[in-house]
């Protein structure tokens, strides 16, 4: 399907049906990515921009996991809670970026925080969610066998929880690039978004495509390589 997609793409561009000035053939597309990358231009920007999500997504997951954690275990933070995470995507948070620049800076904190604030409600819906799916049997049965709390944790709710928790992981992968991509696109001076920009500012279209390609490449790598440690990690726990 998305060979054909590609393929079809690539016949339009070069038979002149859509115009190259609004879009450029993928095989073009994915030589200017090489180009780019081989010349080593883009490495500061890469390492900006990766290292920034990474410590985004770190964060999330440890804040949302604890959040999400803590608001399970009351029922009146619950009440609260749920409304607020059910619309929270509603607003795009990237709209916050000139408040976090005003009071953090310039620089890689805003970002961050920028990428928090977009991942980390994704993780919390993950772990209350899994959290609940919890069985009452199991957790009476650990306390049947008077297992402590750091056992029931480890041998029963880790394990019946974990397949949400991942699912939530991956989201907030997912969500921590586009908030920081997004901040870097809007008002940053360095990284991928801000080359993209910088590229589409100039009427650039070769780079700006193969900047977007190494975008998509590089996110599809980190995805494909979560999913497949979760499900590793899924059938260490199932064993």
């Amino acid at each position: 399907m998305l060979e054909g997609l590609v393929a079809t793409l690539e016949i339009c561009c070069r038979t002149g049906i859509i115009d190259p000035l609004t879009v450029i053939p993928p095989s073009d597309m994915i030589a200017s990515m090489i180009d780019h990358v081989g010349s080593g231009e883009l490495d500061e920007s890469i390492v900006n921009t990766f290292s920034t999500i990474a410590l985004a997504f770190v964060l999330a997951i440890g804040c949302g996991t604890l959040a999400g954690a803590l608001v399970h275990r009351s029922s009146r933070l619950r009440d609260v809670a749920d409304p607020l995470l059910a619309s929270y995507y509603s607003v795009p948070t990237f709209i916050f970026y000139p408040l976090l620049v005003a009071l953090l800076g310039l620089g890689k904190a805003p970002l961050v925080v920028l990428g928090v604030l977009s991942a980390a409600p994704a993780v919390m819906i993950s772990t209350l969610s899994g959290l609940d799916s919890v069985s009452p049997v199991l957790l009476k049965l650990a306390r049947v066998h008077r297992l402590s709390p750091a056992r029931t944790l480890w041998w029963i709710v880790l394990p019946a929880a974990l397949p949400r928790l991942f699912s939530g992981f991956k989201l907030a992968l997912s969500y921590a690039l586009i908030g920081v991509i997004a901040g870097e696109f809007l008002l940053s001076g360095t990284g991928l978004g801000y080359a993209i920009s910088f590229a589409y500012q100039s009427f650039d279209n070769r780079a700006m495509y193969g900047l977007i390609v190494l975008v998509l490449g590089i996110a599809t790598l980190l995805n494909t390589s979560l999913r497949y440690y979760s499900q590793r990690m899924l059938k260490r726990w199932t064993r």
